[in-house]
């Protein structure tokens, strides 16, 4: 992602309802785990580094660019700078490891998943958001530069050729998909913009309600994955 995107994602996510409910789901994630040493991959703004801190995690935000370190460090977080594909990390040091809209902008995703195993413990765990759907591919996708968007199969099928157990998947976002879909058939470029206070809070009542309903199997925006090494 372009210096100027992660600028804007930094300053959007403290209020934005997209960033601000990933950052509860992150959190719901986190329950029941034991604190540990845990990872960041692709960091930007550091939002979701911050959570994993206030949970007790001993958490670093890597960040391949210099903008995105510059913002994480700005913002007090320990920042180390490096590749996903060759993470600066130790064998089997790492407890946790996050990559929140990662896998999408990597060529070789498998490299990077292959990484992520090496990192982390026989008993840790990886916790990926990546979007969802090729059909929902637009302009947005290009100028944050994803590479793909995923399916389950697809998301499914390179966690298990770097040797990991998909213990869970789930659709976010899905009621919000048909809104999403007509706005990226019209939209020029990347949604990572100011929008009004009563429409931001519109969206997150929604997505709040979406919380409580039986609808993660559905088609949505964004695929959730959870997964262990494979023993």
């Amino acid at each position: 992602m372009e210096g100027t995107e992660v600028r804007k994602l930094a300053a959007l996510e403290d209020r934005h309802w997209w960033y601000a409910e990933r950052r509860h789901l992150l959190g719901r994630m986190v329950e029941g785990l034991t604190p540990g040493k845990a990872l960041d991959i692709g960091a930007a703004g550091g939002g979701n580094t911050r959570v994993l801190r206030r949970a007790g995690w001993q958490v670093s935000a890597l960040e391949y660019g210099q903008d995105g370190a510059l913002v994480a460090a700005e913002r007090g977080l320990a920042v180390v700078r490096g590749d996903a594909t060759a993470l600066p990390v130790a064998d089997d040091s790492l407890d946790l490891v996050v990559a929140f809209d990662v896998l999408e902008h990597i060529v070789d995703d498998d490299a990077a998943v292959a990484e992520v195993l090496r990192a982390l413990r026989p008993d840790g765990t990886f916790l990926i958001a990546v979007p969802a759907d090729p059909r929902l591919w637009s302009e947005h996708d290009v100028a944050v530069d994803h590479v793909r968007r995923y399916t389950r199969p697809t998301l499914t099928a390179v966690l298990e050729r770097g040797g990991f157990e998909v213990t869970s998947m789930t659709s976010w976002n899905v009621l919000l998909r048909p809104v999403v879909a007509l706005r990226r058939r019209t939209s020029s470029g990347s949604d990572l913009e100011q929008i009004h206070p009563v429409v931001n809070a519109g969206l997150k009542a929604v997505v709040t309600v979406e919380r409580y309903l039986p609808v993660k199997a559905m088609p949505g925006v964004t695929l959730f994955a959870q997964a262990r090494p494979r023993r």
